[in-house]
């Protein structure tokens, strides 16, 4: 199993939307590279930590689960939509997408001045400068010792 964070702005997206909806697409990704990490990496049960960013205390706030194997992302093809991708064609699908599953809503986030402050997670991909990625890989160690800070 693989662990993933993957990162939404709380007003977009939060983890109580998740918790209400039970499962959602993760749609809207627009780099190449998170595209790749869901249509090429992720498989059915990985693990997420589902991340708030661009907010007061950005962090993990929940658990969540890659409910299925990659998709195409529906919103590309929507002309009124702010995911519109005028590239894509049906027989050219640019953008991909998994469904992800709520399992549950942390008690305390793990806010990012935590992962910062603790020793072993120093070279988790989120804290490397210049990462702008919505999807980035958590090692099996990394999860370990976030698993400990839950």
């Amino acid at each position: 199993m693989n662990t993933w964070i993957m990162k939404s702005e709380p007003t977009e997206y939060s983890i109580d939307d998740l918790a209400r909806d039970g499962q959602s697409s993760w749609f809207g990704v627009r780099n190449y590279q998170a595209r790749n990490y869901m249509r090429d990496n992720m498989r059915v049960g990985d693990r997420v930590l589902f991340y708030h960013s661009s907010c007061p205390v950005p962090g993990i706030y929940g658990i969540a689960r890659v409910a299925s194997e990659a998709h195409d992302d529906e919103t590309q093809f929507e002309v009124w939509g702010k995911h519109y991708e005028p590239r894509s064609t049906r027989d050219r699908v640019l953008w991909q997408c998994v469904d992800v599953g709520y399992i549950s809503t942390l008690s305390v986030p793990i806010t990012l001045a935590d992962i910062r402050a603790t020793p072993g997670l120093e070279t988790m991909r989120i804290l490397q400068r210049g990462n702008r990625l919505s999807i980035t890989p958590v090692s099996e160690e990394e999860w370990g010792i976030l698993e400990m800070m839950m």
